[in-house]
């Protein structure tokens, strides 16, 4: 995530926290979650990160954004569930970022509606991603912000199912408030 877009990511979070805590899709080792965390802590709110930490499509080995050393040698599996503990407690976010390890739609099933802020940052081919946003969207507190990364309208710049996510919640009534870079943050009616 470039910096400018963590920054963004932060202000949503500290603009949504109001309204309820704070959710993301995708936490991997826990970039995000700093921006996020910070935002949690200095709103008085948490942050609940949603990852099964088994690496998306993308990040499987032979993939482009493969990385060997997140792979446990014990399983042959990824897991960056340790990575991200590890980066929570360096940073002294323990206390606000609460991960919950699983299966996106499943979870959803469990929390409670009233989310201040949404940011889907799962996997990225199209079915997970829209599974995402079809089991998450409808949390989100009146005039939530829903943030979605990696949002490219050219093919040529990258993958398409954040920038279809985008247009369905377009679609769906949700108001684009602000991009930044690759970030759409867009506010619920």
């Amino acid at each position: 995530m470039p910096e400018a877009e963590g920054y963004a990511l932060h202000e949503a979070g500290l603009a949504a926290a109001s309204r309820g805590p704070l959710l993301e899709i995708g936490s991997y080792c826990g970039l995000s979650a700093l921006y996020l965390g910070a935002a949690a802590r200095d709103a008085g709110t948490v942050l609940i990160t949603v990852d099964h930490h088994r690496g998306s499509e993308e990040t499987q080995p032979g993939w482009e954004h493969h990385d060997p050393e997140v792979v446990d040698p014990r399983t042959g599996r990824m897991d960056t569930l340790p990575f991200l503990r590890r980066t929570l407690e360096e940073a002294g976010l323990e206390e606000f970022v609460v991960p919950i390890i699983g299966d996106s739609p499943t979870i959803a099933r469990l929390v409670a509606p009233g989310l201040g802020l949404l940011f889907i940052d799962g996997g990225h081919a199209r079915d997970v991603a829209m599974a995402d946003y079809v089991a998450w969207a409808g949390h989100l507190a009146r005039d939530g912000l829903l943030a979605i990364h990696d949002v490219f309208e050219d093919p040529a710049d990258g993958g398409q199912a954040p920038y279809e996510v985008w247009c369905q919640a377009v679609t769906d009534g949700f108001i684009p408030v602000a991009t930044t870079g690759s970030l759409r943050l867009l506010s619920r009616p």
